[in-house]
């Protein structure tokens, strides 16, 4: 069963094309890294599919529901989240008020400030077990304006998680990071994933290669491929258009 599907989606900005009939469909439980070179539209196509932008044809469905046209607060509440390539988070509020934040949505909450947040038990609850999952317990108290790069990525990843989203969305989760981030962000990866449906894009083909049920490779506004990453690697269109100079290595 699929959680997420796109059919024919197109965008158009201008007389540029960028999305040229993008058909895609994002498995129940399923891992799948979205690969390709840059410019290939893949931040776009993640615009389109939050909200962020609306496609200019084609549909979105989200557990067999059309979300063309939501905006992108009201896909959250339909259970999808996205992370972004630059930390988006309340950088002048602690790490757990970020976390209590992401998760006033599901309570029920929303952002009623008038509320005290000492009352809201499940608020409290989920950020808590968020909290431990990062392992950021020593960074509770400080601002997320202060956390370091790695760390800021991580808030965001569980801000993503704390409204219990079913479906998430990863934009490049390891860029900048050095190999040791980058093994420990993998490892939260999997762990937040863990009965959840991913949809990532990444450049570190260790990363993808090492996390993904599938792979779809992105070219020109176009998916030219989507497989296991076995049939991915010996793909020999894949391996003109991307993954050359990798599979060299």
């Amino acid at each position: 069963m699929n959680v997420l599907k796109l059919d024919q989606v197109k965008l158009r900005i201008g007389h540029a094309e960028i999305l040229r009939g993008v058909n895609l469909e994002l498995n129940a439980g399923e891992r799948l890294a979205l690969i390709g070179p840059n410019g290939a539209g893949k931040s776009s196509l993640f615009n389109v599919i939050s909200g962020r932008q609306r496609c200019s044809s084609g549909q979105i469905y989200l557990r067999e529901k059309s979300i063309v046209g939501l905006t992108p607060h009201k896909i959250i509440r339909h259970g999808l989240s996205r992370s972004f390539q630059s930390s988006n988070l309340f950088s002048a509020l602690s790490v757990f008020d970020n976390l209590c934040c992401a998760a006033m949505w599901k309570a029920g909450s929303a952002y009623t400030f008038w509320r005290r947040l000492s009352r809201q038990r499940r608020v409290i609850e989920t950020a808590e077990r968020i909290l431990t999952l990062l392992d950021l317990q020593q960074r509770r108290s400080d601002l997320a304006g202060t956390l370091t790069y790695a760390e800021q990525k991580t808030l965001e990843i569980g801000m993503s998680v704390a409204g219990d989203a079913n479906c998430i969305l990863l934009d490049e989760p390891t860029a900048g990071m050095n190999r040791t981030e980058t093994n420990k962000m993998m490892t939260l990866i999997r762990q937040i994933s863990a009965g959840r449906s991913l949809l990532m894009v990444e450049h570190d083909m260790q990363v993808v290669f090492a996390l993904a049920d599938r792979i779809a490779v992105m070219v020109q506004g176009q998916i030219i491929a989507c497989d296991t990453p076995e049939r991915i690697r010996s793909n020999p269109q894949v391996q003109a258009a991307y993954l050359s100079d990798w599979t060299a290595t």
